[in-house]
């Protein structure tokens, strides 16, 4: 299954409401719920690891009352980084078909690394600097140049990492450090960076005025088997998160 408006000669980044392996519906006439969109489209789903870093909500959660002692148990336990091992169990079962799927290439990123399958595989996934989550030297910049579609499978604008490639464009948007824990010369070792500090708590509400203010087409609401979807071009989600980020976000207004 194709959903309208999909260019079966272009870019679809997909993004798959996370976690739950049976939330898309299954696809009419097929048991895998996400096979027949990738045989058409070049899927290529973000795939978040929060498992391997101690910067992360997910790393504060699981050791909020632990001791010292307990807390460099939990660090010296975290899996390191590995591209092409390490799953993204967080990011439901498209992330983890289009990963395992034959001929799919993933970028390096230890923490925001991306899937691709199709021709256009290696030059999304190249170069994707370990001190750039989601900007310029990132898939999604390469996608923006490609004029990629945004699939949004199931989920909603609350989830669509594309807004992010827009918090980049900001001039001078706030910026934090990060860490996590990534393979090296076969043990492990931690890498820190200084990258931009990613805020979706808004985008919800960006969305709304996003698809509110769109022109004829620009976001269509389309079936995917049972999951309620949205199709939309990336290049307009990121220029209007640009400008309206601009407008409505302060740099108090993002905390780390």
């Amino acid at each position: 299954m194709v959903p309208a408006g999909c260019d079966r000669r272009g870019c679809l980044r997909a993004h798959p409401r996370g976690r739950s392996r049976h939330g898309h519906g299954p696809l009419p006439g097929h048991r895998d719920p996400t096979a027949r969109l990738r045989v058409h489209q070049r899927g290529e789903p973000p795939s978040f690891t929060p498992e391997n870093s101690d910067t992360s909500p997910s790393y504060r959660d699981r050791v909020r009352g632990l001791g010292d002692k307990d807390r460099a148990a939990v660090r010296a336990s975290m899996p390191p980084f590995d591209r092409a091992t390490t799953p993204a169990p967080s990011m439901g079962a498209l992330a983890e078909t289009v990963r395992l799927s034959p001929g799919a290439l993933r970028s390096g990123h230890p923490q925001t690394s991306f899937a691709a399958l199709g021709p256009r595989a290696g030059r999304i996934v190249a170069d994707h600097s370990a001190d750039c989550h989601l900007g310029e030297r990132s898939p999604p910049a390469r996608l923006y140049e490609l004029r990629a579609q945004v699939l949004l499978l199931g989920t909603g604008f609350d989830t669509c990492t594309a807004f992010h490639l827009g918090e980049y464009r900001v001039p001078g948007p706030p910026r934090r450090r990060y860490r996590c824990v990534v393979s090296a010369n076969g043990g492990r070792r931690w890498w820190e960076y200084e990258d931009v500090n990613l805020y979706d708590s808004d985008f919800a509400a960006l969305g709304a005025d996003f698809e509110r203010g769109a022109s004829c087409g620009g976001v269509r609401t389309c079936p995917v088997g049972s999951a309620h979807s949205r199709l939309l071009g990336l290049v307009d989600a990121v220029d209007f998160a640009r400008g309206w980020l601009r407008e409505h976000r302060t740099s108090r207004a993002v905390p780390e």
